[in-house]
């Protein structure tokens, strides 16, 4: 494995905080953009060992940019301050006191939810709530239950209801639980899920009536805690999905090949049947070296009086943070965008006889009712990663908006916060605002709107 890949190039962590105001800009930012683009990953402190490095095991650093009025109006880059990354940097503890063993910065997602701000992270880990100007207040209670759960960094919205759902484990826990919130951001109701084998669950699949369960081979296994990844893979386990009102009530699980969702672009129902879009891995899938994967974008159509699933590859390029326009999800939909995900080795400028490595840099747009797909290249060094779909203020259709995201600007040596014209995606962008430093290669993030 060639973990050295997250230590350099652009998975290489930034070593500042910067607040910088009144961007630069080519081109115009649409005047209808009023909000917050964040997005999260790992960022590392420090970087003991660069040979066993887990990137996902870097301490959470938030990257905003502010747009109102056609301007930037500012840029900011926040470490969570976690107990551990607040005692790291000299600085008082935020908030409430917590269990040192269940906290650390969070590092999967940042989203908003009844009018407040959450960098999430997964296993049964603390949420915690920042500013709008990404400074943390503290650990949050956002979906804490008696049983040591809270909101998972994979959270559904509802457009319908204005509930958020959250399907959360626990390590060491034999059960989940399926957490609905109001949406002023209350527990409105908690069902456990019996899950004996402890299985990892990064995302899962809601739809007007169901909630979709994944599980996989791979495992919770307690002898790997030293690691930081305590997850192993069982090829004896079956991989399924369960189909669960979202009520609650009896889980229907339905056999599929051996693999592993990475992530839920959507899901509806259909005609009988229930459709689900995912960024599947096939076969056997490594948590510790993240990067290596190929997933593609896979469609199973769930028969549930039958109890089995036809599986469809809708597109064998590597590619994974699938997202689409949130208004659509759980209905039918036609629109989805993910991110390239091929690795490419590019002239190291520490070491020419070791090969920096990074994602490329394209992102897609499929339409799933013609066939097609479009792709959005931004050139060889420019390390794009996930993008975000924001509707236009008086859209029209579902692709009627725009797609927002951060690439790498290798002329500059920083990153640009890049805007698309999502019904003119392979055309030049509508803007380029040009940011004071580098952002990473992150996980994931979302557009919070002023309103």
């Amino acid at each position: 494995m060639r973990l050295e890949r997250y230590t350099r190039g652009n998975f290489a962590p930034v070593t500042e905080e910067i607040t910088a105001f009144d961007l630069p800009v080519t081109g115009r930012i649409p005047a209808d953009l009023d909000g917050r683009y964040l997005r999260i990953g790992p960022n590392p402190l420090g970087i003991e060992d660069a040979s066993a490095h887990v990137w996902t095991l870097g301490e959470g650093m938030v990257h905003g940019v502010r747009l109102r009025d056609g301007r930037a109006e500012w840029y900011r880059n926040r470490w969570v301050r976690s107990a551990s990354v607040a005692d790291r940097l000299g600085e008082p503890r935020r908030g409430r006191p917590v269990d040192e063993r269940f906290d650390f910065a969070p590092n999967v997602q940042v989203a908003g939810h009844g009018g407040r701000i959450y960098a999430l992270i997964e296993g049964g880990l603390a949420p915690y709530e920042l500013t709008p100007e990404l400074d943390t207040i503290g650990p949050s209670d956002l979906g804490a239950t008696p049983e040591g759960f809270s909101a998972n960094a994979h959270t559904k919205f509802d457009h319908r209801t204005g509930e958020l759902h959250s399907l959360a484990f626990r390590y060491g826990a034999d059960f989940l639980q399926h957490i609905v919130f109001s949406p002023g951001g209350g527990v409105e109701r908690v069902t456990a899920i019996p899950a004996p084998t402890l299985p990892y669950m990064h995302d899962f699949g809601l739809t007007e009536n169901y909630v979709l369960i994944y599980t996989c081979p791979m495992v919770f296994d307690p002898q790997r805690l030293p690691t930081g990844v305590p997850f192993g893979w069982r090829p004896d386990l079956p991989t399924q999905v369960g189909v669960m009102p979202r009520a609650g009530g009896a889980v229907q699980w339905i056999d599929l090949p051996e693999g592993m969702v990475g992530h839920t672009l959507n899901a509806y129902e259909e005609a009988g049947t229930i459709v689900v879009d995912v960024a599947w891995h096939a076969g056997r899938f490594d948590l510790v070296d993240i990067g290596a994967g190929r997933p593609v974008l896979e469609r199973w159509t769930l028969d549930l009086a039958a109890g089995k699933a036809r599986t469809e590859l809708l597109h064998d390029r590597p590619q994974d943070f699938p997202r689409l326009n949130g208004r659509f999800s759980g209905r039918p939909y036609r629109y989805g965008y993910s991110a390239s995900t091929e690795l490419y080795a590019a002239p190291s400028t520490v070491d020419a006889d070791r090969p920096d490595e990074g994602f490329s840099n394209a992102i897609l747009k499929h339409d799933l009712v013609a066939g097609t797909t479009e792709t959005h290249e931004f050139g060889r060094d420019a390390a794009a990663g996930e993008t975000v779909f924001v509707p236009s203020a008086t859209a029209a259709g579902e692709d009627d908006g725009y797609n927002l995201l951060y690439v790498h600007n290798p002329e500059r040596g920083a990153a640009d916060l890049v805007i698309l014209a999502a019904q003119d995606f392979a055309g030049e962008p509508l803007a380029r605002v040009h940011l004071p430093a580098r952002v990473p290669l992150g996980l994931h993030g979302n557009w919070i709107p002023e309103a």
